[in-house]
């Protein structure tokens, strides 16, 4: 016995990474088999001993991230990230997902953009890209709920849930007689089976127990809808039919929608499995519209655009079913798309990790118009959502009173089960309003009575206004998420007309128009740089030769002194304080010289026409350089110095 330790210990020493590729290698093959857990504990035993490689905290990160613990996932795909190798557009979406479930919102959302900037056709980079103010108005939906715990939960894994007469029937790992105690390898906990419990006067969930023996298996079993009449129930069941149990290509057992009706003593019977499943996709999470017309489900079957799509089917008056068809684009995403829920009101509650949420799996809500279009989608806001999966939403349209699921910090088991109550409830109309102030764009001061115009993208004339004394304009009842066009004309003023996108939620729009004057008037000590905007005339690094960009706003100051022939100005060029004080004095004069030397050949008399540099001399900022010719401002900064002026001596 020493013997063979001792020689087990030798091979360890000298073979330690041959050994170390075996347990990754087992790990693999677990991994593969879906046995997440088991695969973990190999996986971080490699790595605990310092062995690094994309794919083994890709694997770690995923086994935890496919387990819905985002804290560990954030651990190893923070090392992933820390190798500083390639990998997948994907990983930088779940890591930002991680990232939310530790709060870095910040970082989350620098990583959102990465991922976005990879893979700019992806439905979640487009959905980033047109709401990156997202936690803005997750904040403006937050607050309308009070949650607390539904009183049923256990150490292990309770969720989801259906209203059915005055019960409620939820799923559930825990551990019951009679119920089978077989751990399931992905998560190393009990399979799930079908529970109802009471719903007492305080909504609390109380005295759960089974909800049937022909319903539960000894696989899993959960999510359960029932008709309006109380006697046929929908719920989603591992492959497994009349004692069959099928896998599909790869050996795996899958989900399956199953449909059951009560028989005589009104007991549950009756089981199939509906039409559309099948042996290589999973079909799960039924709900049913407010006429029992129309099934809701989450799916990975062919057409699915993520992990798994929402999808709707008609359920026929003689039982049978129509063909599936997708919630489209703008619910699902490349991600996980899960749990629907429909109210009376036609408003879907489903869950997202591919939307912008707080973390995970956030609640997300959209409403159906009565011409079958839908709102844009909304999420539901804090506390209902959390850094964590938050999911199943169910809800009473007209008490406001129903249950969610959550994995976040504070519960009892794996997944826990919330009731709430909305004391506000989620409005799906968006309308915008844009507003703004009409100025004089050279004094600044506010302009009263200008006529402001309106106009849609294809410039159709919406609305029109008058300005008040105030200078302030403003446009209701707009849309949300639109291109619009304003115009404000005024007597001796040029017409300035400016675009405006309105934001993605109800709220204001604001957009300053500030408008130039016809007319300038200009006299002695006037520059007419400013009168005209011209900011800065051009010159190549280190010359002074007149480039045809600094010609083009010369020539504004040539017809000026046409126009009016006894002007006389003078020309004064600037510099930053970059370089010595000497060489940009020398560069500024050679500057001026070359700007009145152009006039006086375009037909300006020189006796009109006076000027010097001077260099770093009049800096109209604090970004000076000496004495270490060094600063720190920043090149905006130091082109507002680097300016040439044309001011009127004389008229």
């Amino acid at each position: 016995m020493k013997i063979k330790v001792i020689l087990l210990l030798f091979v360890l020493s000298i073979s330690s990474g041959f050994a170390q590729k075996i347990k990754l290698s087992s790990a693999d093959k677990k991994y593969d088999n879906l046995a997440y857990i088991d695969a973990i504990e190999i996986y971080e035993g490699v790595a605990e001993k310092g062995y690094k490689s994309v794919d083994l905290f890709q694997k770690l990160g995923n086994s935890y991230y496919f387990n819905a613990n985002l804290l560990e996932a954030n651990r190893w795909y923070s090392e992933l990230f820390a190798l500083g190798q390639d990998v997948a557009p994907e990983y930088y979406f779940r890591y930002s997902q991680t990232l939310k479930s530790i709060g870095d919102y910040t970082k989350a959302n620098e990583y959102l953009t990465k991922f976005s900037q990879k893979t700019a056709a992806d439905n979640r980079a487009k959905i980033f890209e047109s709401n990156k103010d997202y936690l803005a108005e997750i904040k403006r939906n937050s607050g309308r709920q009070k949650i607390e715990d539904a009183g049923i939960n256990t150490e292990y894994s309770d969720f989801g849930g259906s209203f059915y007469k005055e019960n409620f029937v939820f799923t559930s790992a825990r551990d019951s007689s009679g119920i089978s105690n077989v751990k399931h390898t992905w998560t190393n906990a009990s399979f799930y089976n079908l529970y109802s419990a009471t719903v007492s006067s305080e909504g609390y969930l109380v005295d759960a127990a089974p909800l049937s023996k022909k319903i539960n298996s000894k696989f899993n079993e959960s999510s359960a809808v029932f008709t309006k009449d109380s006697t046929t129930m929908y719920f989603t069941r591992n492959n497994y039919t009349n004692g069959k149990q099928k896998t599909d290509a790869e050996k795996t057992t899958l989900l399956k929608l199953y449909k059951s009706t009560k028989d005589d003593q009104g007991k549950w019977d009756n089981v199939e499995e509906l039409p559309f499943n099948s042996d290589e996709y999973s079909c799960a999470h039924p709900a049913l519209s407010p006429d029992d017309k129309i099934l809701y489900f989450a799916s990975n079957m062919p057409g699915t655009v993520g992990e798994s799509d929402i999808f709707k089917v008609a359920i026929n008056a003689d039982g049978s079913f129509g063909t599936p068809e997708s919630l489209g684009g703008g619910i699902n995403t490349e991600a996980r798309e899960t749990f629907p829920f429909v109210t009376d009101e036609n408003e879907i509650f489903f869950a997202s990790d591919g939307q912008l949420g707080l973390g995970g799996l956030d609640i997300f809500s959209v409403k159906i118009n009565e011409d079958g279009s839908m709102s844009k989608v909304f999420n539901v806001g804090a506390p209902v959502n959390s850094p964590q999966d938050d999911f199943a939403y169910l809800m009473d349209s007209k008490t406001r009173f129903g249950f969610f699921s959550s994995n976040r910090e504070g519960g009892k088991g794996n997944d826990d089960i919330y009731k709430f109550v909305e004391q506000i409830p989620l409005s799906y109309t968006c309308k915008q309003v844009v507003s703004g102030v009409i100025t004089d764009e050279e004094t600044k001061e506010v302009l009263a009575n200008a006529k402001v115009t309106l106009f849609d993208e294809k410039m159709n004339s919406i609305s029109e206004m008058i300005a008040n004394e105030n200078g302030e304009y403003r446009f209701e009842g707009l849309e949300c998420e639109k291109t619009y066009f304003v115009r404000a004309e005024k007597k001796d003023y040029e017409t300035v007309e400016t675009s405006v996108v309105t934001g993605s939620v109800t709220g204001e729009t604001k957009s300053k128009l500030p408008i130039t004057k016809r007319v300038k008037q200009v006299g002695v000590g006037s520059d007419l740089a400013k009168s005209f905007d011209i900011k800065i005339i051009y010159f190549n690094l280190d010359k002074s030769n007149i480039r045809p960009d600094a010609a083009l706003q010369l020539e504004k100051i040539l017809q000026v002194m046409k126009k009016n022939p006894t002007m006389k100005i003078d020309v004064r060029s600037h510099t930053d304080c970059r370089q010595t004080a000497k060489y940009n004095q020398a560069l500024s004069d050679r500057r001026a010289k070359s700007t009145i030397a152009w006039l006086v050949e375009s037909g300006i008399s020189a006796e009109r026409l006076t000027g010097r540099g001077y260099g770093e001399l009049q800096l109209i900022n604090d970004c000076g350089c000496e004495p270490a010719n060094e600063s720190k401002c920043s090149e905006e900064e130091h082109e507002a110095n680097r300016r040439s002026e044309f001011i009127v001596i004389s008229m």
